[in-house]
């Protein structure tokens, strides 16, 4: 019983504490409400002299080297390896033979098709001489070319493959991979043979958002940085620009890169893409939060009679990095609030803070 008594005490002395703490915390507030409405009212703003300033358009944008040609290599006939003649690293130049399969079987299919074409020209000679006798119909004479016709093409197709059992290369470029070894039974679906890249000249992929693509254009030049030869410039020019912004809302650019430097770049290394534009004349340019809302809306407040905020229409420019370009609505000397709008309302009193 008595421990209980003790228990009620206890939460009625907090309850008491916690009801003193907050009429505290009450008058506390009262008092600065009070203060505030002793004073002016204003709204505390921060303030800019709009002035024309030079654009800088120059940007950089990182990405990764690629090659200008990549092929996995298939096979096109059937048949067993019997000689490989490069290895992995080696230079290759287009129409080098690079591997030989067993021509043996596909020999034979050759010489079986000149064996039926040859077959197929007697009969159409002796077709011909019998038709002007009247000894055999124009549907038998007919029917006689076009076995010719159809041997001669599987003829075509099988020296074809005669000539594919010399495995060539298809460009010019490096050996990256071998997939295969002597001995080794490759199949005419398609079995890899070769990774051949060519590294002559690169492509750098890199992304752009939408105010840096519109002063770009295919065939411009841009200087190109390794990071791992900083001391080397590389030149580069703009091949591709896409049409259609990624789920970033970025748009790819793609680069080509002469790699003929003594520190030859490798394909998959980073790299870095300098932009670089023509000096621009200066501009009225304001901070991007200056707009109420956002950019779209066309509107800012200026600051008038030195204590007051009034909205003002302004059409904008172009977005340069932080800043958006001012076509018209402002001149140069009035000054632009450029935080706090969130508070304010045509013709509300403001208090610059310096």
């Amino acid at each position: 019983m008595k421990k209980g008594i003790i228990t009620a005490l206890i939460i009625i002395v907090v309850l008491g504490v916690i009801a003193w703490v907050l009429d505290g915390n009450k008058k506390k507030n009262d008092a600065q409400t009070a203060l505030v409405a002793q004073g002016s009212g204003a709204i505390s703003v921060r303030i800019a002299t709009v002035k024309k300033e030079p654009v800088d358009l120059d940007f950089t944008a990182n990405g990764n080297f690629a090659p200008i040609k990549e092929l996995n290599f298939l096979s096109e006939n059937a048949g067993r390896v019997n000689k490989i003649f490069v290895e992995e690293g080696d230079r290759v130049h287009k129409g080098q033979v690079l591997a030989r399969i067993d021509a043996e079987i596909i020999n034979t299919d050759r010489e079986t098709a000149q064996a039926t074409l040859d077959n197929a020209i007697r009969d159409e000679a002796r077709y011909a001489s019998s038709f002007a006798t009247g000894g055999v119909t124009q549907q038998q004479l007919d029917q006689a070319k076009l076995a010719t016709r159809n041997a001669r093409l599987r003829l075509q197709s099988s020296a074809r493959k005669v000539s594919d059992a010399n495995i060539k290369s298809p460009i010019d470029g490096i050996v990256n991979k071998k997939y295969i070894e002597v001995g080794a039974f490759v199949t005419a679906q398609g079995t890899q043979l070769f990774e051949l890249v060519d590294v002559s000249k690169l492509k750098l992929n890199v992304n752009v958002n939408e105010n840096q693509v519109a002063n770009l254009n295919i065939g411009d030049k841009v200087q190109i940085k390794s990071n791992v030869f900083p001391g080397d410039n590389y030149s580069g020019k703009i091949t591709f620009i896409a049409a259609k912004a990624d789920n970033t809302l970025n748009f790819p650019v793609e680069i080509e890169v002469e790699n003929n430097h003594k520190n030859t770049i490798k394909a998959g290394m980073y790299g870095t893409a300098v932009f670089r534009f023509p000096a621009q004349a200066p501009t009225i340019t304001i901070p991007r939060g200056s707009f109420v809302g956002s950019v779209s809306s066309n509107q800012v407040f200026v600051l008038e009679n030195g204590n007051t905020a009034k909205i003002r229409k302004v059409i904008a420019g172009r977005i340069i990095n932080d800043n958006v370009e001012i076509v018209d609505g402002l001149k140069e000397g009035e000054t632009v609030i450029i935080s706090g709008q969130i508070n304010l309302i045509d013709g509300s009193p403001v208090a610059p803070i310096k």
